[in-house]
């Protein structure tokens, strides 16, 4: 396990917003996984936050960032907004770029829900400029064919064994991927991960494919 390290609140300025975000930034650590939240959850979700800690522990970095502010979020047509999260994911990869602290770390996303089309549609345009996507109970159809055959960041898709109509939506969207590529079902688990230790797993396989793709020594 990794030494302990401090969060540090962070703002970031997108389209006249100013989005906060916390940053943890472990010692030496060897990439950063910015975290693209869902529709109606924000930077203090527990489940982003308790898979953050397992990051921080292999001794990643982290940032889990508001895309929306309070009162865009209040607004449920713009939760669903996709273009413009993604707008805002870009504006705070560019920021982490721009720092001196993580303007040379490896960066990887990790989406949840609504979070994870979002990801999917920047990794797009990032091309290879990005080092790994995970998606948690995403939605990565709603990025939309194109971005999904743009994508060549290494995507892992993970979704629960009892999440109902999601898990075919994520197999159509895996069959569109031409990145390197992987889909774990966890089974047990519904759209929340809620059942126990099935959130852990997520933290685990997560923790697994970031690891493998943001460290340089293993990077493939």
């Amino acid at each position: 396990m990794q030494p302990s390290s401090q969060e540090t609140l962070i703002h970031v300025a997108a389209d006249g917003a100013t989005l906060e975000g916390a940053l943890v930034l472990p010692p030496s650590a060897p990439g950063i996984v910015l975290f693209a939240h869902g529709s109606g959850s924000s930077r203090l979700s527990p489940r982003n936050n308790f898979v953050a800690r397992i990051l921080q522990q292999a001794g990643l970095a982290t940032l889990l960032i508001d895309l929306l502010t309070p009162a865009e979020d209040r607004d449920y047509a713009t939760r669903f907004d996709i273009p413009l999260l993604t707008q805002r994911l870009l504006a705070t990869t560019r920021w982490l770029q721009q720092q001196p602290a993580t303007g040379k770390l490896p960066i990887g996303y990790f989406g949840a829900s609504t979070g994870a089309a979002a990801a999917l549609q920047a990794a797009a345009r990032l091309d290879d400029r990005l080092a790994a996507v995970v998606s948690r109970g995403g939605r990565p159809d709603l990025a939309g064919e194109d971005a999904l055959n743009a994508v060549r960041a290494p995507t892992l898709l993970i979704v629960g064994g009892h999440d109902d109509g999601v898990i075919q939506l994520n197999q159509e969207a895996y069959a569109l991927l031409r990145c390197p590529k992987e889909m774990v079902i966890v089974p047990g688990a519904t759209h929340l991960f809620e059942e126990p230790g099935t959130l852990e797993q997520v933290a685990a396989h997560a923790s697994r494919w970031f690891v493998r793709h943001l460290t340089p020594a293993t990077a493939s």
